[in-house]
């Protein structure tokens, strides 16, 4: 299938992007690498009056370490991120989800931006930035506001909450300190394909590394991204264990919201979601996983 008619405007800057978002609102939507917007387009999911280039706006592609945060911008490439020193140091987790995303044909035209503001349930990257707590700067003519993860994706499918002439401008994440461990655990059924499911997750241990503080577990493949938090309230001051890892993977299997399509069924994304969460815990703590 291919998309329905639609006007192309290229913006120079962002205050003109926002502009023509402001002018157009509903029947707009900005386009960067049309990694994302591209297939939504030729499946008839989304069908704008207009697309608007925002790839000459330079001032969005950037990634530097700022005040504590990881500073990415909206139109940073997934390859960027993904050969990024600063990236590999300070959130070691989204290199990791990065590989994951398609081909690397995929990756040198996807952005991070692109993929946050149409929130694939099948997408990396927004379960794990609901995983690394990242905040979202959003603009529009009315003004700038920043957005927690937890509010941006708020259980949305294929849309975030940012309103008709918001646009994302950048994403900033804490810096990882040496007491948190990343996990991470995907499964496609070819290699390059969406996911089938997914889980991302930080464990912030003592400084022995003995008992888990507190934990960060996002889900992805299912109805929409989400964090499960009651399996995090599970292992907050636990001991990791191949079992106490097992009891959170199952509490997320139970909390995460799956529905059944022709990769299979409900019943069938819990047990994968369950047994992805043990692998990326267990990967977290660096322990051997079973199952």
């Amino acid at each position: 299938m291919k998309p329905f008619p639609f006007e192309y405007r290229i913006a120079e800057t962002t205050e003109e992007a926002v502009t023509l978002l402001a002018d157009e609102g509903s029947e707009a939507k900005i386009i960067a690498g049309g990694q994302s917007l591209g297939p939504m387009l030729n499946y008839h999911l989304v069908r704008p009056d207009y697309l608007i280039d925002i790839n000459r706006a330079t001032e969005l592609n950037y990634i530097v370490e700022e005040g504590g945060f990881l500073r990415i911008g909206a139109t940073a490439t997934e390859v960027d991120i993904e050969n990024s020193a600063l990236v590999r140091q300070h959130v070691p987790l989204l290199v990791t989800a990065t590989t994951h995303i398609g081909f690397p044909s995929i990756r040198h035209r996807g952005t991070i931006g692109g993929s946050v503001a149409h929130n694939d349930p099948a997408a990396e990257y927004p379960a794990t930035l609901l995983a690394l707590d990242a905040m979202f700067d959003v603009v529009s003519l009315r003004g700038r506001r920043t957005l927690s993860a937890t509010d941006l994706f708020a259980d949305r499918f294929l849309e975030t909450t940012a309103d008709v002439d918001e646009m994302i401008v950048g994403v900033a994440i804490p810096i990882s300190t040496p007491t948190m461990r990343p996990g991470f655990a995907e499964f496609q059924e070819r290699a390059g394909d969406f996911a089938t499911a997914g889980v991302s997750t930080v464990l912030t241990m003592n400084e022995a590394g003995n008992q888990i503080v507190s934990a960060a577990i996002a889900a992805f493949g299912g109805l929409y991204p989400a964090r499960l938090r009651a399996a995090e309230d599970a292992l907050a001051g636990a001991e990791p264990s191949v079992e106490t890892f097992s009891e959170a993977a199952a509490a997320v299997g139970a909390e995460f919201a799956v529905g059944s399509d022709v990769h299979g069924s409900a019943r069938y994304r819990r047990r994968l979601i369950e047994a992805l969460a043990k692998r990326a815990l267990a990967e977290a703590a660096a322990l051997q996983p079973t199952g």
